[in-house]
């Protein structure tokens, strides 16, 4: 009896000890996480979600886009997630600002396609209070907060006066478009057109889309030199243009035809330094990613936004373009 007492006894002493040893188990993690914010000033830390939706997920303009926005992210303590079409599908872009919106991210990143539904939904973001800032295209008529990229227009003027410059005021001119519909394109070409028409001589004879694709710029490049065998001065406002370009003109016209690009590919500055691409009118996407998420820390800190945020050109030619390729071509 006396040992059925002891072991009674011993099964009480261990279940209190169980219980005193959970307590401060229990005791010790609550201390832990309301010391935690302590250790970040008092404060707990709530990072905010972006979403930057590209054009087309591994195009080297977006990927430099990305490269700024995520250095930005993590000075001012967001976190970015990067997303987008593997090939350019506006239809698909729609969509990820759909789920980005039902996801409610802190904030969107987005390029303008010019489309009414897609301006519905940069409205029903500001109005959930998920800011919205444009770029590289802007989508005029909405109310996203700001736009951030090149100034399209200036852009297209500064294009106007290197063909001004190498076609002496006179001559024939082909112009192809990445999309003709994108703001970005539509601007560029009336920049473009707001310089040459200052120079009865000279004549732009031929305006086409090369829907963003090299193969397109190609054969569009072709059939315009088949058609309008005056044609000097060929200028593309995109960054596949430049390429297209010069395969048409080789198999075309391979002498006498001046090539004026738009961006930075490798192929384009290459093209360059070859003296088959005159110049190119290089944009800056690194810092228009930088820039955007800068101007949304500065708008979570309260502060006011400009609503444009023009980002810097620059003129690579065959002195800037690197490699030794300084002179002049004859």
């Amino acid at each position: 009896m006396s040992n059925r007492k002891w072991n009674l006894g011993i099964l009480l002493l261990f279940i209190l000890f169980a219980c005193l040893l959970l307590s401060f188990l229990l005791s010790a993690l609550r201390i832990r996480e309301l010391v935690q914010p302590l250790k970040s000033g008092g404060v707990v830390i709530d990072t905010r979600h972006v979403v930057l939706i590209s054009q087309e997920l591994d195009n080297p303009f977006w990927r430099a886009v990305e490269q700024g926005a995520k250095e930005a992210a993590a000075a001012y303590g967001m976190t970015l997630e990067y997303m987008g079409p593997f090939r350019i599908n506006p239809a698909e872009q729609i969509k990820l600002l759909e789920k980005s919106i039902a996801a409610k991210a802190d904030a969107v990143l987005i390029q303008g396609i010019n489309d009414p539904y897609y301006r519905t939904l940069i409205d029903k973001a500001m109005n959930q209070g998920i800011p919205v800032i444009t770029v590289d295209t802007d989508e005029p008529g909405s109310r996203r907060l700001s736009y951030v990229g090149t100034d399209n227009l200036e852009a297209g003027k500064k294009m106007g006066e290197l063909v001004v410059q190498a076609a002496g005021g006179q001559g024939s001119i082909g112009v192809l478009l990445g999309k003709a519909e994108a703001d970005n394109q539509r601007m560029r070409l009336e920049g473009f057109r707001s310089v040459i028409s200052r120079y009865p001589e000279l004549a732009i004879v031929d305006v086409r889309s090369s829907n963003i694709s090299r193969l397109q710029a190609a054969g569009q490049t072709e059939e315009m030199l088949l058609s309008h065998p005056q044609i000097r001065y060929l200028v593309g406002f995109s960054a596949l243009d430049g390429p297209g370009m010069m395969e048409a003109v080789e198999r075309v016209i391979p002498q006498g035809v001046s090539i004026f690009a738009f961006d930075d590919l490798e192929e384009t500055k290459e093209g360059i330094r070859q003296c088959r691409i005159v110049s190119t009118i290089v944009q800056q996407p690194h810092e228009m990613g930088y820039h955007a998420v800068s101007m949304l820390n500065d708008y979570f800190q309260g502060n006011n936004l400009q609503r444009q945020h023009y980002t810097a050109i620059a003129v690579l030619d065959r002195n800037t373009a690197g490699n030794g390729a300084g002179g002049s071509c004859r």
